[in-house]
């Protein structure tokens, strides 16, 4: 039995759920009974609570699990959509903080001490703002009327490689660890992650140049760590949601691009991530987030099916 027959005979109904729908394009009608097992797991029900409440948690910590845009842009990629209540409820509340070029808020609060205000207001970084696009998308929302403006206006401040550390007049000054004229590798990679996901943009120049610039962090990484974004070991090792600048995270978003599977760096990455496939196709954690032990890849001893249908969702594009 192969890994994912192993999931699908074993796995919690949620995850079932994604396989059946992403990976083997069974029909979302089919799939009623199972997709109704999947939204009453307890875990499930706690993700569609918390984003119901939006903007609850201040955005100061990108890589916190915790943070609802992390929760919803988990479940609309199992597959869950805004037919769901609680996902309808967080959209309206995102669409509702914009600014006039079209993009979508977040609730920061930036000490003055690092050039922001000191207090909690409404605005956007270029480390988060593209998510906040890219589930206004995953879930549905016109994209000419409510979301191109925006995307736009962000791919505006490529600089030829990349993104930079790019924030909204209310943030003040405020700039990452790094320097000005260096790309934000976070930045860029859950740019390129919006962009892969838009028809007009997944194979444009500016696509491509920002996956050749993750790619080249890669194939420099003992040298060029721009904003304090590794590329080394604690970035090789397996980890599990994909929210932040890891070895799954990066390739799975390079992944998306269809000239870049051939390149030599990508299968390097590939490579590597498939190394660490058990006798039986199942990926471990090797590295977790504290703050979802309730998780299967919220631990390291056992292997994990979600960071097992993370990894075969990479290798099958990659062939």
């Amino acid at each position: 039995m192969d890994a994912l027959s192993f999931i699908l005979n074993n796995g919690e109904a949620w995850l079932q759920y994604a396989i059946r729908l992403n990976l083997l394009g069974e029909s979302k009608g089919n799939l009623e009974q199972l997709r109704s097992q999947a939204l009453s797991d307890p875990k499930i029900r706690s993700y569609l609570e918390d984003i119901t409440d939006y903007h609850s948690i201040l955005v100061s910590n990108h890589k916190n699990p915790e943070l609802p845009i992390h929760k919803l842009l988990f479940l609309l990629d199992i597959g869950f959509d805004t037919e769901v209540q609680e996902i309808r409820t967080a959209v309206e509340k995102i669409m509702e903080h914009k600014d006039s070029n079209g993009v979508y808020y977040s609730l920061t609060n930036i000490p003055k001490h690092f050039g922001g205000s000191g207090e909690d207001i409404f605005g956007w970084c270029l480390c988060d703002a593209p998510l906040l696009l890219l589930a206004l998308l995953k879930a549905g929302v016109d994209y000419e009327k409510h979301i191109k403006q925006g995307v736009d206006y962000l791919v505006g401040f490529h600089n030829g490689s990349g993104f930079p550390c790019t924030v909204s007049q209310e943030f003040g000054k405020f700039r990452g660890p790094g320097r000005k004229d260096d790309c934000c590798p976070y930045a860029s990679l859950i740019m390129l992650k919006l962009l892969s996901a838009i028809p007009e943009y997944r194979n444009s120049e500016v696509a491509m140049n920002t996956a050749k610039g993750l790619l080249s962090l890669w194939g420099n990484s003992l040298e060029r760590h721009p904003y304090m974004f590794y590329m080394g070991t604690d970035f090789r090792k397996l980890k599990a949601p994909a929210i932040w600048y890891d070895i799954v995270s990066v390739t799975d978003v390079l992944s998306n691009i269809e000239s870049v599977r051939s390149d030599v760096r990508f299968a390097e990455m590939a490579a590597m991530i498939k190394s660490k496939q058990d006798s039986n196709g199942l990926f471990t954690p090797e590295a977790v987030y504290q703050k979802i032990k309730g998780w299967d890849f919220g631990q390291k001893k056992n292997p994990s099916p979600y960071l097992t249908y993370l990894c075969y969702r990479i290798l099958e594009l990659t062939g």
